[in-house]
């Protein structure tokens, strides 16, 4: 009987330790104002640097954590707000955005988005609707391809191009109706013409009977953290009336990057310009 008992108790501290470790990695990286290099979280847990390696590599795979491409430093990964409703990542990108989002909203008079990329998927942080009948059926906490939404292509198109086709080569480009684009040449050309044009839109891509037009929304270092987007029904929102919401969706977009500290041209990298707003 002694015999079965002793590996229980000699396991159960080993799985306690484990998640103890994990829950002080992101409370160091909860209280940093920017990404944490791994050096700077083995000396704040003063843990050895294969096992603190170790723990990153399985948050990371569950997204509890991102790691920083260009830095290779950690931040707070989105699977945090999907699993308990708070603040997106150091910036709280949902509560700077509201004020935004309302004037868009006001201006607009339809849903008003706002989408993170994450893995290739959007996720929709905060939504406000309008006082009307007809609704669009997205959901804060949801998530779809980034290929498929006006939030997902914004976004794409203001990364490097070398960085977009790497995201893109790892997509599924299925199609979620007859007009999804589910090439990887025709999506990089569609890419080509958000840059040109200053905005994405998903023509009834997405969902069958829903127009959607989307911008970026750039940070100090001129990256697209983040997109801000106006949905429609597809009979509400015609060529020339997503053209008409596109400025004052760009207007609020520009606004919110400066506030968050970017200080290049309007629209991120000289090429996102509201033209005529």
């Amino acid at each position: 009987m002694g015999h079965v008992a002793r590996p229980r108790s000699s396991a159960a501290p080993y799985r306690v330790q484990v998640l103890d470790r994990a829950l002080a990695i992101l409370d160091v990286l909860g209280s940093r104002q920017g990404n944490g290099s791994l050096p700077e979280l083995c000396a704040a847990l003063k843990l050895h640097k294969s096992t603190v390696h170790r723990l990153m590599m399985a948050l990371e795979r569950h997204s509890l954590v991102d790691k920083d491409p260009q830095t290779g430093g950690y931040r707070l990964g989105l699977r945090l707000f999907e699993l308990g409703s708070k603040a997106i990542g150091a910036l709280d990108l949902g509560q700077h955005a509201q004020k935004y989002l309302i004037r868009l909203q006001h201006e607009t008079e339809e849903t008003v988005n706002l989408g993170l990329l994450d893995q290739g998927q959007i996720l929709y942080a905060a939504k406000i609707e309008p006082e009307k009948n007809l609704r669009m059926a997205v959901h804060v906490g949801h998530r779809y391809p980034a290929y498929s939404t006006a939030l997902g292509k914004a976004i794409l198109a203001g990364l490097p191009e070398t960085e977009a086709d790497a995201i893109i080569g790892r997509m599924n480009l299925k199609g979620r109706t007859r007009n999804t684009i589910t090439t990887a040449e025709g999506l990089k050309a569609d890419l080509r013409g958000i840059r040109a044009r200053g905005y994405a839109i998903d023509n009834e891509e997405n969902e069958e009977g829903a127009r959607c037009v989307g911008a970026a929304v750039w940070d100090h270092l001129g990256r697209p953290v983040a997109a801000m987007s106006v949905s429609a029904p597809a009979f509400r929102m015609d060529e020339a009336k997503a053209a008409a919401m596109a400025k004052a969706l760009l207007r609020a977009a520009n606004d919110m990057s400066r506030e968050l500290g970017y200080a290049g041209e309007e629209g991120g990298m000289g090429r996102f310009v509201a033209k005529g707003a």
